[in-house]
Formats: structure tokens, C-alpha cells, sequence
């Protein structure tokens, strides 16, 4: 019964003398009225004129059409006028080579001219091009192109579109152009038939482009009635679908309406000039043609949807003032939940307008001190990143520069040599353009450079080997994270102990990650020492300066904590680092060229 409680009320306050109640029923009022005086006057008048625009709009699209045709079908002409001339002017048809030329270069400028060719009046081939063999059993001679041409000896023929079967080449549906033309054979002056062939696809192409409603369509016939182009053209010939010509025939230009199978149609037809065809564009009358009736219908649904909008609307504007308050609370409410991004509504009386701008200034001010306080934070976090990747001490580059002096002094050249390259190859990796993330394949480059220098310093102490899966060399790596764990394997495993060293650098993919395992057999660690390698203390002042407390910290900077570096090692057994990250492999693309 609540909503009984609830219409009681609503009666209760109703009144005709409330400003809400006033705007609503005069604006609904007039609004009606105005309407329905317009669409009354506007019913006859839109009878009246549908027919006429849908007859002059049909018109004026198979008027387009037939333009179109008539333009291409023109250049078809001039072409065939050209290559007549031509061939009139020639000495001597066999023997001139310029007539070939020209034939050529008229071929090569239409790509819808597909073939070209002379024939005594006999159906002997005198020249062709392209110059491919005929076929066999052509009936040359009982061809439509052939006769018209032989029956018509004056004017130009086009043929209905057929299959091209005279030439060995593609079967390709064309529309034949011939005529009976003068030519020289030697000292004698004959007659022959000049055919071209044109690809039909061009035509067929105009013709799919019109639309005529869902329904309608354009079809194409000659001058007594043979289709030349229908978009239901196997229908027709299947005899599934009939078109009625005998009006159509008689008609060059103009309309009329057509009753076929029960459905009204209305009939457009435009004459192709050159070639004699018609155009006859079919739409249906029920897609084109409003009917009083229609207009009527739509006329009752105008006039329901425009009250239902009216109404909506004035309830809308007449609403309660206490609305724009309500937004106001319920856009601080989401502020209040942590919602900076909201905007308060802005709308309603003038003070609720001002407050609502007030606060959204007030919410925006905000929005650019925690964007201000974020980037300050980005920014210190990069820096603290620059700060650890740039701590390379200069002890490394004084010991190895006086090693090449000392190797140098000894005649040692080719070591000298090989050991400038890596440690120049090994600094331009170290650079890297100032980029913080490098490809997989530099970093076991870079670290490969340092190898090959220690181990010229080390008088080949140790071998080492690098082992990596072709497909993840573009993984993406912080740089300078292998040569601090490589370092540490030749001071504090492998120079302390009396056997021949081995360092192995192999890569492994394991899912989403990616692994890089830095083995050794020196010395190895006990779990104190093994401790103090972890907490950093474990640092020599005459190598690199990038210890391994910096690759940890890097990492656990750019990546996170789950990922870093884990130790295995035992003493006499040798030291296993692994390095774990999270496999991103770089776009081809964008990959830059190796150091």
C-alpha cells in the first residue's frame, strides 16, 4: 500500500498554481499544437513531392552512370581510331617495324586492353598482339564481331561481352570493338577486320558501384535487346529470372513505372551514345516512394515521441532545487573515499554553481601536488639509480692501461692490441647511450670484453665459456649487472687457488623469467665469507667498483624484491651465482644495433 501512500500525496501537492505545473502544461500545450498544425500542412506537401524526388534522383544517378559509360566507352573508341589510322598509313603491314612499335605502346597504355588483331575477310590471322598463337576450332568467322563488322562496314561494332577464345592466353570476359578497315599488303591495298578486345571488368565495375536501395540494381543491354551486363546475369541466362524489354526497347531516355511479379518498380533508362546501349536502373517503389499512409504513421509516432520528450524534459527543468545539492554531496562523498579524479557537478542555482567551480579548482590544486610529489619521487628514485650504475672505479682502467705498457715494453703487440679493443669495446657497452636497460646479447658482450682482458692479465690463469639460447638474446637486461659477479669469481675464487680456473656464463628461460647462472671452481666461500659477499663487504678497490651489494640494489630498484641474486657455494667446490629477471624481450623494430 506504500505506493498508494505515495500517489495520495503527490495529489496532496499538486496544483495548478506552482510554477512547475505552469511551465509544464504551457509548454506541453503549445508544443503539441504547433506540431501537429505543422505536420498536417507538411503530409500533403511530402505526398506530393516524394514521386517527383524519387524519379529526379533515380535520374540523376543513371544519368551518372551512363556519363561514366559514355566517357569509357568514348576512350575505347579513340583508341581503336588511333590504332585504325595506324594501320591505314603503314606501307607495308608485315614488314613495318614502327607499326609494331606503335601497336606496342597503344597496348601498353590501357591495362583494359587486352588484345588487339587483323583478319582478311576470310578469318586469316594478318597480325596480332600480344603476338600468341590462335586456338583451333575458334569459328573465327561465325563470331558476333566478325559478321557485325563484315555487315556493317561503315561503323564501329561492340559485341556483347563473351569469353576471349581466339589468342592462347587467359579466358577473359571482354567486349569486342570491330569494323572493316583499309590496309596495305605490299604494293596491294586490302580490306580487313580490326578487332580489339576490352576487359569487361571495368564496366562491370561502374555498374556494381550504383545503389539503388537495398533492393534495386542496374543492368546493361544493346541496341536489340541482348544483356550485356546484369548483376543476376547467371539467373538470367538460367532462365530463373526474367527481365520484361519489350518497353525497355522502346525508350532511349526517360522513366516509367513497371508491375512486375505483384512489386512496383520504377524504370530509368540513359542511351550510351558510342556503342548504342541502354542503361535501365530497376528501384523499387516501396523503397522509394512514400506513401500517405507513411506519413501518416509517422506523423501519430512523431507526435507520441515528441510529448513523451516534452514531458521529460519539463520534468527535468522543473525539478527540485535541492537536486544540484544532492550531486554537490554525493561528488564530495567520492572525494572523500579517495576519488581525486572526480569532478564535482556543476549545475543549479547560481551558488551551488560557484561552490561546485570552487571545489573542482580546489580538487585540482590537489591532483597536481600528488602528481608533483609522485614525479619528485620518480625522479630521486632514478637518480639514486644513476648514482649506483655510474660507480665505476678508475683502478680497473689504470691496472689494465699498465698491463698494455708492461706488454707493450715485452713486444707483446698482439695482446696489446687485443686488449685496447676490449677495453674500449667494454667502456662503449659500459656507456651505452646513457640507457639504463640494454639487450641481452651487449651485457654478455660487455662482460665477455672483461674477461678477455683479466684473462690476459692473468697470464690465462683461467678459460671461460658463455652459453646463451639464440632465442632470448634480445631479453632485456639492466647493464652491468654479470662483469661486479665475474670479478668477484677471479679475485676471491679463482687468483687464490692453485688450479687452473673455469668461469661459466650460461642463460636459461625458465616461463616468465629469466636466469643467468655465473659458476666458477675456485676457492669457494664459507658461509661467513658467503654472508659478507652478500652484505657488500666483499669489495676490492682495484677492480670495476660495481659491487655485488650494487647489482642487488639496482635490481631490487628497477624490478622489485622478488627478483636479485642467489649464491651457492662451498669451500674447494667453487661459487654459483644466479641472477634472476623477469623476461622481457625486445621488439625487433625498435632494436638498435649491437655495441
Amino acid at each position: 500500500m506504500s505506493w498508494l501512500r505515495y500517489i495520495g500525496k503527490a495529489i496532496r501537492n499538486f496544483h495548478f498554481r506552482k510554477i512547475q505545473v505552469l511551465i509544464s502544461m504551457s509548454s506541453v500545450t503549445v508544443t503539441i499544437v504547433a506540431v501537429v498544425l505543422v505536420s498536417v500542412l507538411l503530409v500533403e506537401r511530402s505526398a506530393r513531392t516524394a514521386e517527383e524526388n524519387a524519379y529526379m534522383n533515380l535520374g540523376q544517378i543513371i544519368e551518372q552512370v551512363n556519363a561514366n559509360l559514355e566517357l569509357y566507352v568514348g576512350g575505347m573508341q579513340d583508341v581503336f581510331t588511333v590504332a585504325e589510322k595506324r594501320i591505314q598509313q603503314s606501307p607495308n603491314l608485315h614488314g613495318d617495324v614502327r607499326l609494331g612499335d606503335q601497336m606496342e605502346t597503344i597496348l601498353s597504355t590501357r591495362e583494359d586492353l587486352v588484345t588487339m588483331a587483323l583478319f582478311t575477310q576470310e578469318g586469316e590471322l594478318v597480325r596480332n598482339l600480344p603476338t600468341n598463337g590462335m586456338r583451333k576450332n575458334t569459328k573465327l568467322t561465325e563470331q558476333n564481331w566478325f559478321e557485325s563488322a563484315l555487315q556493317y562496314p561503315n561503323s564501329l561494332q561492340f559485341s556483347p561481352p563473351h569469353i576471349q577464345n581466339l589468342f592462347k592466353s587467359d579466358y577473359r570476359w571482354v567486349v569486342s570493338m570491330s569494323k572493316l578497315v583499309q590496309y596495305n599488303d605490299g604494293a596491294q591495298e586490302k580490306q580487313g577486320v580490326l578487332v580489339m578486345d576490352f576487359n569487361f571488368r571495368t564496366i562491370d565495375e561502374l555498374s556494381q558501384r550504383v545503389s539503388l536501395g537495398k533492393k534495386g540494381y542496374v543492368y546493361i543491354i544493346d541496341n536489340v535487346g541482348n544483356i550485356v551486363y546484369h548483376p543476376q546475369q547467371q539467373l538470367i541466362y538460367a532462365g530463373l529470372k526474367y527481365e520484361n524489354l519489350e518497353p525497355v526497347l522502346n525508350y532511349s531516355y526517360g522513366s516509367y513505372m513497371d508491375n512486375l511479379d505483384g512489386e512496383k518498380r520504377l524504370i530509368t533508362i540513359q542511351t550510351v551514345r558510342p556503342a548504342g546501349w541502354k542503361i535501365v536502373g530497376v528501384a523499387y517503389a516501396d523503397e522509394f516512394l512514400t506513401t500517405r499512409q507513411e506519413l501518416s504513421q509517422f506523423l501519430y509516432g512523431f507526435l507520441l515521441v515528441a510529448i513523451v520528450i516534452i514531458m521529460a524534459v519539463n520534468i527535468y527543468v522543473s525539478a527540485k532545487i535541492s537536486q544540484p545539492i544532492q550531486r554537490l554531496e554525493r561528488s564530495v562523498q567520492m572525494v572523500e573515499r579517495g576519488d581525486f579524479g572526480t569532478n564535482v557537478y556543476v549545475s543549479g542555482a547560481y551558488e551551488v554553481e560557484q561552490l561546485s567551480k570552487r571545489f573542482n579548482l580546489m580538487l585540482r590544486r590537489i591532483r597536481e601536488l600528488m602528481d608533483q610529489i609522485i614525479n619528485e619521487q620518480e625522479a630521486k628514485r632514478k637518480s639514486e639509480l644513476d648514482v649506483l650504475q655510474s660507480q665505476i672505479n678508475p683502478h680497473f682502467l689504470y691496472n689494465t692501461l699498465n698491463s698494455v705498457t708492461r706488454m707493450a715494453e715485452l713486444g707483446r703487440n698482439e695482446e696489446v692490441v687485443t686488449t685496447i679493443t676490449s677495453l674500449s669495446r667494454f667502456f662503449r657497452i659500459s656507456l651505452s647511450k646513457g640507457d639504463h636497460i640494454i639487450p641481452l646479447r651487449d651485457e654478455l658482450e660487455h662482460v665477455r670484453h672483461y674477461l678477455i682482458i683479466q684473462n690476459i692479465r692473468f697470464k690465462n690463469k683461467f678459460r671461460y665459456e658463455i652459453e646463451a639460447e639464440e632465442d632470448i638474446l634480445d631479453a632485456l637486461t639492466l647493464k652491468l649487472i654479470l662483469q661486479p659477479i665475474v670479478e668477484n669469481a677471479i679475485q676471491h675464487g679463482i687468483e687464490p687457488s692453485p688450479e687452473p680456473g673455469l668461469i661459466r656464463i650460461r642463460t636459461l628461460r625458465e616461463g616468465d623469467l629469466l636466469n643467468i647462472v655465473i659458476s666458477d671452481n675456485g676457492v669457494g666461500m664459507d658461509k661467513e665469507r658467503l654472508a659478507g659477499l652478500k652484505a657488500g663487504k666483499l669489495r676490492s678497490e682495484s677492480g670495476s667498483g660495481v659491487g655485488v651489494n650494487n647489482v642487488q640494489e639496482r635490481i631490487g630498484l628497477y624490478y622489485g624484491k622478488p627478483y636479485g641474486l642467489h649464491y651457492e657455494s662451498e669451500p674447494e667446490e667453487g661459487t654459483t651465482v644466479t641472477i634472476t629477471l623477469p623476461l622481457t624481450v625486445q621488439d625487433s623494430n625498435s632494436r638498435e644495433g649491437g655495441m
